[in-house]
């Protein structure tokens, strides 16, 4: 006769939406979860739990629905400064592309971080992260690309690996080198791009890269100069992700889907060969609603094509200081749905299991299953689709990371 399970926690009492890949939209109510080292151990009915089951410790969930924690898979969060003035300027009929030809823009956000220091950097990043974390963030993507120069770029990742490193959080990396043209290289885009791909080795020699990204955009970067720095990331074996198809269509999805890219985000502007693309080439759809908002875009990605191709959804804040300065997960989950014709269950799939996918973690957190990181947040709503319906409420109550109730957000 087996012995009967001792476990470091179990949850009792909740109702649990595991939010698998394969099943979204699956719920168990009356249920329970057991954890062990860190990892999920058990999970079902609780009328099924195993008779004579101890933990070490228990919680209560009284009623409450635990998901997975979110995972935040597109931010520029490290960053100093603020972009105020172009909001007003956007306000009186500017454009951004227009804002951004003239110096503006990311640029704008360049000059700042260019001037901060690390501690300082940290410091203004740290609440804008804080803020994440209290509404069920787990894990959080870091892209560098407000540097544009080696020293700033590798400060700017530093910084990330820091808040990794000191919160109860899971960071994730990438290089965003290739996301302006500096003004020290104006006219010179093809040697600004030979400076990221010489300087991207160094980088991930010192640990400080997960992957790589980059702007395909008209004020941007060309498909081919993309492609070179693919290449590079290739050869480091480095996994590929790019801002693609946000205000015209270079054929950034098809350039993904050729790399098997982790994810093409933004996708206002995507056609049918891109999305079959992203399908055959495994990868994700980061959909940033955000930036749709305060730009008052009125493109719109596909996500009826998206979802008749197959192709995974993921949501993002695109937390950034200009165009989506909105460091709110929940805040991404009700644009997504009014803005984008999401559902909530193909919302809160996009910043839990699609989400996962679209940072190469499928197979460490994302869901609630056996084996899977405990990374869990318990809501106080009276079923999930309350977390995509309001705005402005935060029904956090509880938060834990790999197992470890967070105290201190």
């Amino acid at each position: 006769m087996s012995a009967a399970p001792a476990w470091d926690a179990l949850w009792r009492h909740v109702h649990l939406m595991p939010l698998t890949a394969a099943d979204p939209g699956a719920t168990v109510r009356d249920g329970a979860l057991a954890v062990r080292g860190g990892r999920i151990a058990w999970l079902g009915p609780q009328a099924a739990l195993p008779a004579g089951a101890t933990a070490a410790r228990e919680h209560d969930g009284g009623g409450a629905w635990l998901l997975p924690g979110f995972i935040d898979c597109h931010t520029h969060v490290v960053h100093a400064g603020q972009r105020s003035e172009e909001f007003e300027l956007r306000l009186g009929g500017e454009s951004y592309e227009a804002i951004a030809r003239r110096g503006g823009g990311i640029l704008s956000t360049v000059r700042a971080t260019r001037a901060a220091g690390e501690e300082e950097l940290y410091a203004q990043s740290l609440p804008r992260v804080r803020n994440l974390m209290r509404e069920g963030v787990t894990t959080l993507e870091v892209k560098s690309g407000y540097g544009l120069e080696p020293e700033a770029e590798a400060r700017m990742l530093r910084v990330a690996r820091r808040l990794g490193r000191e919160l109860p959080l899971r960071v994730k990396t990438s290089f965003l080198g290739a996301h302006a043209l500096p003004p020290e290289y104006a006219g010179r885009a093809d040697d600004y791009v030979a400076m990221c791909c010489e300087l991207l080795p160094t980088l991930a020699a010192e640990g400080l890269v997960d992957a790589v990204d980059a702007f395909c955009e008209g004020i941007a970067f060309s498909t081919a100069q993309v492609e070179r720095l693919f290449e590079t990331a290739r050869n480091l074996g480095l996994p590929v992700k790019l801002h693609a198809g946000q205000l015209s269509d270079l054929g950034g999805a098809e350039l993904i889907g050729r790399f098997g890219g982790l994810s093409a985000d933004h996708l206002e502007e995507v056609s049918d060969a891109g999305i079959a693309a992203l399908r055959d080439g495994g990868s994700v759809a980061v959909l940033l609603p955000g930036a749709i908002h305060f730009l008052r875009e009125t493109r719109r990605p596909p996500v009826a094509k998206l979802r008749a191709a197959g192709v995974p959804m993921a949501l993002a804040s695109d937390c950034n200081p200009g165009t989506s300065p909105m460091p709110s997960i929940l805040a991404a989950l009700n644009l997504g749905c009014l803005l984008l014709g999401l559902t909530p269950t193909e919302a809160l799939a996009g910043a839990t299991c699609h989400a996962a996918a679209a940072l190469g973690l499928s197979n460490e957190t994302g869901s609630l299953e056996l084996g899977k990181a405990a990374d869990l947040a318990l809501w106080e709503v009276e079923r999930p689709a309350q977390l995509c319906a309001t705005l402005g409420i935060n029904a956090c109550r509880h938060v834990a990371f790999e197992g470890c109730l967070r105290t201190d957000q």
